[in-house]
């Protein structure tokens, strides 16, 4: 299988690059608009620029069975990657992590990959790909589920990437749907401050805009509330953003996405004040099998900054299902109910990324 990797060079491109690498049946081109250095594949192609208009024929002449976007951030873009894909007879996945583009992702491409007869995943990545498998998961243990919040606690050393902060910096301070006690709210990006307690300690958490805000209500029927915060580990860090998102909410007019590249510079300095290890959390509160009220939380902490590893995942076991000749189904959807938690299971123990669950009642 013939893939190509859009932002090839990027955070997440280069490690889905060098894990697909090392199986003979697929052949990787790491493609983007930069140079591509230092990445195990045998084939880069540079120039490739999805904003030029002849992105489309460019992507035609590598003849690709796939496609994978990760050239961040996916707020704002629109779907012609997905579509010259689809167009050149590729499949398609990315590691959307953008609101509306991951949620709107099935009404504007279905049609096209059905016709196509090839598959078309948004958000193959730790949202919502891993978060609702670890939901589907605990999902087993209850009658009903009232609540699911779902935490990330990035590692300070972990590479962060400049789309990954443009990505938060789009939404800091800026109003969106949070859906709460069975009815929709407005909260404000990296406000909505909670502690978050995790395996390795607790840390200040902040309001995140994901597609699994929107997804889990309709997936999850039943469930009253729906949440999403990461908790960066540097405090100062943490309330600079806040700060941040608190001027643009009261209407001081910021172009914060313009500065995704000092800001990510900046969080360098302090590497020192943080460390390797990050997580994750996930916990549902319910009606237990047994009639209780009670509490399941799935934790996972990464060490030795492998934490930019689990985005990657779910691409990565996709594409070996394609290869391995399973039939996904046709069209375009995001990217849920496609991959069990146990799955991700053994790419966890390659990475020595433990896991656990808590439970107790509530």
């Amino acid at each position: 299988m013939r893939v190509v990797v859009l932002g090839g060079s990027g955070n997440f491109g280069a490690r889905i690059c060098r894990q697909l690498g090392r199986d003979s049946r697929i052949q990787v081109i790491a493609a983007g608009r930069h140079s591509i250095e230092g990445t195990t594949t045998p084939l880069a192609r540079n120039g490739i620029d999805l904003y030029t208009p002849d992105f489309a024929a460019a992507l035609r002449e590598l003849h690709p069975d796939l496609v994978i976007h990760c050239a961040g951030p996916y707020q704002g873009q629109d779907y012609r990657v997905a579509q010259a894909a689809l167009d050149c007879g590729a499949h398609y996945i990315d590691l959307a992590d953008g609101r509306e583009f991951v949620t709107q992702f099935s009404t504007h491409n279905h049609a096209t990959a059905s016709r196509a007869e090839r598959v078309a995943v948004a958000g193959a990545s730790t949202l919502p790909a891993l978060s609702s498998a670890v939901v589907d998961s605990l999902l087993e243990r209850f009658v009903d589920v009232e609540e699911i919040a779902v935490a990330i606690a990035p590692g300070q050393h972990a590479p962060r990437g400049t789309a990954t902060m443009a990505a938060v910096l789009s939404y800091a301070g800026r109003g969106f749907r949070w859906w709460e006690g069975g009815a929709w709210r407005t909260a404000y990006g990296w406000q909505e401050l909670r502690r978050v307690r995790f395996p390795f300690g607790t840390r200040c958490a902040a309001a995140c805009d994901v597609p699994d805000l929107t997804l889990f209500p309709d997936r999850y029927r039943g469930v009253r509330t729906v949440t999403f915060r990461a908790a960066l580990e540097v405090p100062l860090q943490h309330y600079a953003l806040w700060c941040i998102a608190g001027l643009r909410r009261i209407g001081v007019p910021l172009a914060a996405e313009r500065w995704a590249g000092a800001l990510n510079r900046a969080a360098c300095w302090l590497d020192r004040l943080g460390s390797d290890r990050g997580g994750m959390s996930v916990r549902l509160v319910g009606t237990h099998k047994s009639g209780r009220r009670w509490s399941s939380t799935w934790y996972l902490v990464a060490k030795e900054n492998h934490g930019p590893e689990i985005p990657c995942m779910a691409s990565v076991l996709l594409t070996r299902k394609l290869v391995a000749g399973e039939r996904l189904p046709h069209g375009a959807r995001a990217c849920m109910g496609m991959l069990r938690l146990s799955e991700f299971e053994p790419e966890f123990a390659r990475w020595d990324i433990r896991t656990s669950i808590e439970e107790s009642a509530a």
